[in-house]
């Protein structure tokens, strides 16, 4: 049995009811209006008119109802078929566009077709207003062009990346025999003037010693007549070791094991690296390097001194110098100088190098304290000497005229390049 909906049962009655109206009509259309029975018309109507109209009404709203589901029916057709053609151009065009795009364009093209913002991925968002069977039919459609849009991207970039590897290797010419240019490195400044100060020197007749870095208190202090209350270790206060070493504070100490290791008369310098506890500024360094000169033989005097280094500092920046002493207190030295040289930076108009004195300080200096003598077997009754010791960072900064001592401690390669010549 096959059932029926609800309109479909109510077309059926009132069809069948309009005919059983009809048929009392024309069995009492001959009769006058009051000789039909009041039982069969109580309230007096037009029965089979009014049930006419109401078939009617019911009539023309199912055929709405069968429009509407038809309209529904061919626009969702129209939707799936108009989202097929979209897909279909979609998967077309990228094709035509992956032959004719270069390397940079095939990322851009893949973003745009197949990113998650791409048109393919906005394109199928519409999926959900078709049916079940249309969005298998579609979504299957879409995942295969998917599959093969991607394969031919891969493909794609493949054959871009071995065509600029070709090119490249057309345009490029290497020959493996020829000596290839490289960039040679050069010494730092203070080497430089280090060796240059060295050379002098052995050219006067002096001897090139060396000495740790990492002292004993009493080379670094005891031995050059510092006492272990002696105030004037506060001015050298320096890095000590846990095991009661410390990073020497001037080259000084190779004094001591000169005298150790060598018998009068002798000349030496010793050049080197030392460390202070300092506040660093224009010119003050925690790390600097520093010469070290003792000259011991018999009748020394301050004469003696003088001309060396005179004769060293014209020699070092080839031109005269004006120099000056001025008294200063030193431990190992009785008595003691400041040796200073006129700025050469600002010509003694004033600087910060020069602390806008017109001077530099650039060695202290002076004759050996007997005590000294004694400490390193010398007889100061039989022998005496003089001794300095100059700042070799002082003497590049005057050389170059470099206004801050921090710079060569820098790492600054744009300052350390200018010395590459």
């Amino acid at each position: 049995m096959v059932g029926i909906g609800a309109v479909g049962f109510f077309d059926l009655f009132f069809v069948r009811a309009f005919r059983v109206f009809r048929g009392l009509r024309n069995s009492f259309s001959s009769l006058p209006s009051s000789s039909v029975p009041p039982w069969l018309n109580p309230f007096n109507l037009r029965l089979p008119i009014l049930s006419k109209r109401l078939y009617t009404l019911m009539l023309s709203s199912s055929l709405k109802k069968k429009s509407s589901s038809l309209t529904s029916t061919i626009r969702n057709s129209e939707g799936a078929m108009s989202l097929k053609q979209d897909i279909e151009l979609i998967h077309s065009s990228a094709l035509q566009t992956l032959e004719t795009t270069d390397l940079a364009g095939l990322r851009d093209l893949h973003q745009e077709i197949l990113g998650k913002k791409g048109r393919l991925t906005e394109t199928l968002k519409s999926l959900k207003d078709l049916s079940v069977d249309e969005k298998r039919e579609i979504g299957s459609l879409a995942n295969r062009y998917r599959e093969e849009l991607e394969t031919r991207f891969r493909e794609r970039q493949s054959e871009l990346e071995r065509k600029a590897e070709a090119d490249r290797l057309s345009t490029e010419h290497f020959d493996a025999l020829r000596p290839v240019a490289r960039s040679h490195g050069h010494m730092h400044p203070m080497s430089r003037i280090q060796y240059e100060v060295e050379d002098l020197f052995l050219q006067m007749g002096f001897r090139l010693m060396d000495g740790p870095e990492v002292e004993t208190d009493e080379n670094n202090f005891g031995n050059l007549n510092f006492s272990d209350d002696h105030p004037a270790r506060d001015m050298q206060d320096t890095f000590w070791t846990e095991e009661g070493f410390l990073l020497r504070t001037h080259t000084s100490s190779v004094q001591v094991r000169a005298m150790q290791s060598l018998k009068p008369p002798f000349r030496i310098v010793a050049p080197g690296r030392v460390y202070r506890y300092e506040e660093t500024d224009a010119s003050h360094e925690n790390t600097f390097y520093q010469c070290e000169g003792m000259m011991v033989d018999r009748n020394i005097s301050t004469a003696h001194l003088i001309h060396v280094m005179k004769t060293f500092l014209s020699a070092f920046f080839e031109r005269e110098v004006t120099v000056r002493l001025r008294p200063g207190y030193f431990p190992f030295v009785e008595p003691g100088f400041e040796l200073d040289i006129r700025c050469l930076i600002c010509g003694g108009d004033g600087c910060p190098v020069c602390k806008h004195s017109g001077w530099v300080e650039l060695l202290p200096c002076g004759l050996v304290h007997p005590n000294v003598l004694r400490a390193g077997g010398i007889d100061p009754e039989e022998w005496s000497g003089f001794a300095f010791g100059m700042g070799l960072s002082r003497l590049v900064m005057m050389r170059h005229e470099i206004e801050d001592i921090r710079h060569f401690l820098s790492g600054n390669l744009r300052f350390l390049q200018q010395f590459s010549g």
